[in-house]
């Protein structure tokens, strides 16, 4: 099964998924069961299966494992293995929650001040999640290059993945972005600050030389580590809980609440009507403004974005906050 998705050039990171999903969930499950012996109720024990596992919380994790074990399934039919008809369908799933956090200003800025007290480096990831409606990857992935400083705006590329370039999650994903002045400020002061890697001492590069270290290539990355590279996911999503933690926000918070944060604000009173709302946000149809991204047609070109500056400017002139 796994070969045939790479033959059909599926991404990556999905071709990873499957094989977690197979290494870590099914087999263990299937133990050493022939093919051909599978009943629908084997199915309905799978999810229950799951649903014991202590390490899985999220509903949606669990569905995401079930689809994988749906098409392993579709798979062995489509090799003739004789299964009935119904092994996979009307199982009972557990109820996605997909409403998530809603995050005020307040809330966001005291996500930008935790952060900048846990990895200063990685603060203005914040501010492109709330700003921008970029998810992390994306934000990872952002490079000087693909920012318009004297036209504010971001162009959207690529995405960083396990810390190496990668594509979009889809062509729609590709984006030149309008955003508010306030972010582009946001990003400059990050790049006076952090263009270079931290300082170490002569002792620390001697070692370094004898290890035979290699310096990190110039990709030009907004954001990267304090040794100069690519952020990895599980540093920043080990951050971001900290954050979490640290700033007061409800348990769960997930850095995508970010993006429903820009987009609510940007369908703000006397903001952007709803149609504009949903090209900034990049998605294809309004009933997926919550879901999924697209690209923004024409009517995001020759925008001038305000809402963020206007909704983080009083909260930033306080005593003691960001």
């Amino acid at each position: 099964m796994i070969e045939r998705k790479r033959k059909k050039k599926k991404r990556p990171n999905t071709i990873n998924t499957y094989e977690s999903h197979l290494h870590n969930h099914i087999l263990p499950f299937a133990g050493n069961r022939l093919p051909a012996s599978l009943r629908r109720r084997d199915s309905m024990a799978f999810v229950d299966h799951l649903l014991e596992k202590p390490s899985l919380r999220s509903a949606r994790t669990i569905v995401q494992i079930f689809k994988t074990w749906r098409i392993l399934i579709h798979y062995m039919m489509d090799e003739d293995i004789p299964l009935p008809a119904n092994v996979v369908s009307r199982i009972e799933l557990p109820e996605i929650n997909d409403s998530g956090v809603s995050l005020t200003p307040e809330q966001v800025a005291a996500a930008a001040v935790a952060m900048r007290v846990i990895e200063p480096r990685y603060e203005v990831l914040v501010w492109l999640g709330a700003c921008a409606g970029l998810r992390a990857g994306e934000a990872l992935g952002l490079t000087w290059a693909c920012v318009g400083w004297q036209e504010d705006l971001l162009y959207v590329q690529e995405q960083r993945q396990h810390g190496k370039a990668a594509p979009l999650k889809t062509k729609a994903s590709y984006a030149t972005l309008p955003v508010d002045h306030f972010l582009v400020e946001r990003l400059a002061t990050h790049v006076a600050h952090f263009s270079e890697p931290e300082p170490i001492t002569l002792d620390a590069a001697r070692k370094r030389r004898a290890r035979g270290h290699v310096e990190p290539p110039a990709e030009g990355l907004i954001v990267t580590n304090r040794y100069g590279r690519p952020v990895q996911s599980s540093d920043f999503n080990g951050k971001w809980r900290q954050v979490v933690a640290r700033a007061g926000l409800p348990e769960g918070a997930r850095f995508h609440d970010l993006k429903s944060f820009y987009t609510s604000t940007l369908g703000g009173p006397g903001q952007h009507d709803p149609k504009t709302v949903q090209s900034l946000s990049r998605h294809a149809r309004f009933t997926e403004t919550w879901d999924t991204y697209a690209r923004p047609p024409k009517i995001a070109e020759g925008l001038t974005v305000t809402a963020f500056g206007q909704a983080f400017h009083s909260i930033l002139q306080r005593p003691n906050e960001c």
